[in-house]
């Protein structure tokens, strides 16, 4: 029965009106360009259709067959050859052969016998068939590296001139799949995997071929065929082999041609006003504009109710004036050299500032909100800020799927094929605590990076090929087509709609200036920029066609420009108005409500940071239990959460119930509390354990920390790919789009943050100054000289306390009352270095309830975490306390101070060591030790009080870490500056180094014996002024 169904779909007829119905519509070639094969003629295929093979015939072509199958001779002779031909793989048409008139004998039938030997054998036409289907996918997969994509017809996109084998560019390669000349009229059956023969399920070879360069080696390069998805696949070749797909009303390319306007003529008109700035234009990809836009447009008609967009300097001031639509007269007056900065801070260059604008999309009529985040120099460096954002954008408006938040992403071709953190971004887009829900990127490639040649740039083909690793789609597209870019755009946005993945749109243009305005190109590009001045701009271009076609009149055309030219000139003659500057007024990411209208803390004071006892009780209880049934934990967790138990009935935590009541608290109050690094979820040190494993059942957890309140808000703990740079420019994105949130990220040691020093350096440390844009992110940094060696000690505090920017030569004139909170109301980011579980505990509580936000540098523990006199009782964390800048000496030394000879001020672990010192030594009375807890802002009032209260002792400062590392350099002047400079700040801890600790233990163990004997010497400092 099956070989009747087989030879039952081979009859079935082939319409030929539909066929040449077909042909009839062809898109024209794109003009001026070459065809890749030139067919001579293009021939239908008329194909006779089968009146008998009808339904109702149905049962008695299925006898015959039958019966023929038996005996060839029980069946007249035509059904004889008949199913002979077509079991020959004859078409139906040719198969059937009329029988013979009446009187004629049978011998006549020679002829239509004859046609069966004629007739290809079955292996013949099962080979050419798979040859068309192996040339079908030679296009697929190869076509876009023939492809017309350089506007200035000098350059391969792909960095080869090279035409693949399978590629047909002449009748002679068809030999390449044994098929010749002679094939190219020949109706071949399509296979399910094109959507070339739109309603036709068969072609002639020559139209094959014609349709497949139409959708493949014109101005459009696609590739996708790496995808490992089969739906993924069609949708995508629906999308660019379906005929007729890129058709656009007459309002379509109106809405273009303005567009184009726009973007061509701001740029014009800044060249024309402020000629020897640099604003690195967007000339010669200015079709980026309404790329933008038809995303925008799209998204939004797919319910996208917010953007979020990250981009690098070039064709920056272009976005924002037509894109997010940041008034014209603030672009205009940042060009203003006499302009005053009205905000405290730095401030930025134009081309590196954000803004955020709520606006009507006009072509969906829908709300939308378009941010574009500020960014430095660093390119990409602001990729997984923004990933960061949208994910916390998504998260706080219940976005699971990211149907109502995206991010848009725009890259250059240099910095997309060279900078690693694009890698890093991509291989956070699908992994479940990162993802967006696909990004689209678009890469404005100008096939020049500075002065370097792409040749010298990459190893790749293409800048974008970074994105095949995660399976997104690259839609490479000539930019001087203003046509195709926009279909591009459109399915680029339906991708992302419908697939939730990211997506690549590559742009592939030029730079008609140098790097900036004021660089000369000629010095090392001098053959691409003898072309790019011979080049007719992409508008002028645009617009003949339009006209020519009369899509649009001369005339119109000219009042487009005119209407815009006037916009532009009116908004230039008010920006002369503005004198002053005002950053926050491109602010990327407002808190509406945080702040008072003039952008000010509504208190400059902090409540205490303590609990009540019944809270702390609670979460202990929590902390130490497994709140949900038939749940098997590790035994080793067993007995960890029994120790906890413990400590709760007691009254006392260690470093990690210390944090577990910090964050818990917090979730009660309605605070979102997110961890991310690596293996944070367990801790590097397995002191946290804060997702709990069934031991039976594989990938069920638990997580006890979201079980402390029916009310609480959710609390997010997530083990992070191994990236630093990645993934803390994710967590800071995440942590500005809301002050109400605690957001950590923490190194699985500390000195792993210098793999995301750019993070570091140009977002967290400078951000406020640069952007007026507060952030609360925590950076938790396990630091501590432990003999592990020099790469598991240092978390490099000296790099942190470098950039702080407070002063060590003033102590600062504020009331006492304010002291503190001015302090950290003025300072860039806040550095501490906790030794003891309620500190930490107070100052990650201090870090939300403080009426704004700074960065927080936390030196974390190692040893401490499991140290029994590193526990806190509940009464240092009980209502009415605070977080203790200083703690001072307490001991039996405070009881005689007039008998103090020395005073030591330390900060983290160095402490413990330095108390078991003392006491081995008898000296508690002797000597005091003081803890420095919050490094940055200093504590000059508190170190003052200090020092103070023992008038008779020499001042000491002692650290574990090298002498030119660590605190020294940055502790020492501001203790002179604390004490007048009266007397010299004596120095014990570990000689200057170049490595941060030695990798042998008993030379660790010996440097520790050296300093501790130098901080306890009375006489090491005699007769040193």
């Amino acid at each position: 029965m099956h070989r009747l169904r087989t030879c039952a779909a081979r009859l079935r007829p082939l319409a030929a009106p539909h066929i040449a119905l077909n042909f009839s519509h062809r898109r024209p070639a794109a003009a001026g360009l070459p065809r890749t094969f030139q067919p001579i003629r293009c021939y239908t295929a008329p194909v006779a259709a089968e009146p008998f093979l009808n339904g109702t015939s149905s049962n008695y072509v299925e006898e015959m067959y039958y019966s023929w199958l038996e005996n060839p001779k029980s069946v007249h002779k035509s059904w004889d050859i008949f199913f002979r031909n077509a079991n020959a793989g004859a078409s139906p048409g040719a198969a059937y052969q009329s029988p013979p008139p009446l009187g004629v004998n049978l011998s006549g039938l020679s002829q239509a016998q004859a046609l069966v030997g004629t007739q290809p054998s079955v292996e013949k036409l099962v080979e050419d068939h798979l040859a068309v289907q192996s040339l079908i996918r030679a296009y697929q997969i190869r076509g876009h590296h023939v492809a017309q994509l350089d506007p200035l017809g000098i350059l391969d996109a792909d960095l080869d001139s090279f035409v693949p084998m399978d590629i047909i560019t002449s009748s002679e390669k068809l030999g390449f799949y044994g098929l010749n000349e002679a094939d190219l009229d020949k109706v071949f059956r399509l296979p399910t995997t094109t959507f070339i023969g739109g309603s036709e399920s068969a072609l002639p070879l020559r139209e094959i071929i014609r349709r497949l360069e139409m959708a493949y080696c014109q101005h459009i390069g696609v590739e996708f065929m790496f995808i490992n998805d089969l739906e993924q696949c069609q949708w995508i070749r629906e999308k660019f082999e379906k005929p007729g797909v890129m058709q656009f009303t007459l309002e379509e390319k109106r809405t273009l041609l303005a567009r184009m306007v726009r973007s061509t003529r701001f740029e014009e008109f800044l060249q024309r006003k402020w000629s020897s700035e640099k604003r690195f234009g967007l000339e010669g990809c200015e079709s980026l504009i309404p790329a933008l836009k038809t995303i925008i447009d799209k998204s939004s008609e797919n319910g996208v109710e917010s953007v979020i967009m990250g981009m690098p300097h070039r064709g920056r001031l272009n976005v924002l004036a037509n894109v997010i639509r940041k008034e014209l007269e603030q672009i205009f007056c940042q060009f203003d050299s006499k302009l005053e900065a009205a905000d405290e801070g730095s401030g930025d260059v134009k081309y590196h500032l954000g803004m955020y604008h709520r606006r009507i999309n006009r072509v969906t009529d829908r709300n939308i909100t378009l941010s574009l985040m500020a960014n430095p120099s660093h390119l990409e460096a602001v990729d997984p800020v923004v990933q960061g954002k949208t994910k916390a954008e998504q998260f706080y408006c219940g976005d699971t799927e990211g149907k109502r938040v995206m991010s848009i992403l725009l890259h250059g071709d240099a910095a997309f094929a060279g900078q690693g953190i694009v890698y890093e971004t991509f291989h956070l887009s699908d992994l479940p605590s990162y993802t967006t829900h696909g990004t689209v990127h678009v890469v404005a490639n100008n096939q020049i990076g500075f002065t370097t040649d792409p040749r010298m740039a990459r190893s790749s083909p293409y800048p974008t090929d970074v994105a095949r690793v995660v399976n997104a789609p690259i839609f490479h597209v000539n930019a001087d087509d203003p046509e195709a870019v926009m279909y591009v755009c459109n399915v680029a946005a339906e991708w992302r709609a419908t697939f939730h993945k990211d997506v690549v749109v590559d742009l592939v243009s030029y730079r008609r200036n140098g790097h900036n305005e004021m660089d000369e190109p000629m010095f090392t590009q001098p053959l691409m920029y003898k072309q790019i001045k011979k080049q007719k701009p992409v508008l002028q271009k645009y617009a003949e066609k339009l006209i020519a076609e009369g899509t649009v009149t001369r005339l119109e055309y000219e009042e487009e420009v005119a209407i815009y030219d006037k916009i532009c000139e009116e908004a230039y003659t008010r920006s002369k108005d503005e004198k002053i500057l005002h950053i926050k007024h491109w602010l990327d990411s407002p808190w509406p409500g945080f702040f008072t209208l003039e952008g000010q803390p509504k208190s400059m004071s902090c409540p205490s940071t303590g609990l009540k006892e019944e809270d702390l009780q609670h979460i202990g209880k929590v902390a130490s239990s497994v709140p949900v049934e038939d749940f098997t934990i590790h035994g080793g967790l067993t007995r960890i959460l029994k120790g906890r138990a413990a400590m709760v009935e007691s009254r006392t935590v260690d470093w990690a119930l210390g944090e577990y009541m910090a964050f818990g608290s917090l979730l009660k109050e309605g605070i979102h509390v997110r961890l991310s690094g690596q293996d944070v979820e367990r801790g590097t040190f397995s002191h946290r354990h804060h997702v709990l494993h069934d031991q039976n059942v594989d990938k069920r957890t638990c997580i006890p920390m979201n079980y402390i309140d029916p009310n609480q808000a959710p609390y997010t703990v997530c083990n992070s790919s191994l990236s630093e740079y990645g993934v803390l420019g994710f967590e800071l994105g995440f942590a500005m789009a809301s002050p109400n949130a605690l957001v950590l990220w923490e190194a699985q040691f500390g000195d792993f943050h210098n793999t995301a020093q750019c993070i570091i350096d140009q977002f967290i440390c400078p951000g406020q100054a640069k952007w007026v844009r507060q952030n609360g992110i925590v950076l938790l940094l396990p630091h501590g000289m432990e003999g592990m060696g020099p790469e598991h000690s240092s978390a490099r505090p000296e790099r942190f306390l470098q950039m702080c920017n407070d002063d060590p030569d003033v102590f600062p004139k504020t009331s006492e009352n304010e002291f503190a909170m001015q302090q950290l109301y003025d300072c860039n980011w806040i550095v501490v270095n906790c030794s003891t579980p309620a500190n930490y505990f107070h100052v990650l509580r201090r870090q939300i309830l403080q009426p704004f936000r700074k960065p927080l540098i936390i030196f974390t523990p190692k040893s401490l975490l499991r140290h029994p006199e590193a526990k806190s009782s509940f009464d240092d964390m009980v209502d009415g306390t605070h977080f203790k800048r200083l703690i001072p000496e307490e001991g039996a030394a405070s009881q005689n101070p007039a008998g103090v000879k020395r005073i030591i001020f330390c900060t983290g672990k160095v402490y413990y060591d330095l108390t078991k010192e003392r006491k081995s030594r008898g000296m508690e009375e002797t000597v005091a030790i003081a803890r420095i807890e919050q490094l940055s802002p200093f504590p000059f009032d508190l170190v003052k009080a200090e020092i103070e209260k023992f008038p008779q002792a020499e001042v000491m400062w002692s650290q574990e870490e090298h002498k030119n590392q660590g605190y020294y350099d940055y502790i020492k002047p501001r203790i002179s500056t604390t004490i007048n400079h009266a007397h010299p700040v004596r120095y014990a801890g570990r000689e200057p180094a170049a490595a941060p600790a030695t990798g042998n233990k008993k030379a660790h163990l010996l440097e520790l014996e050296r300093f501790l004997n130098t901080a306890f010497n009375q006489d090491a400092f005699r007769g040193q002024s």
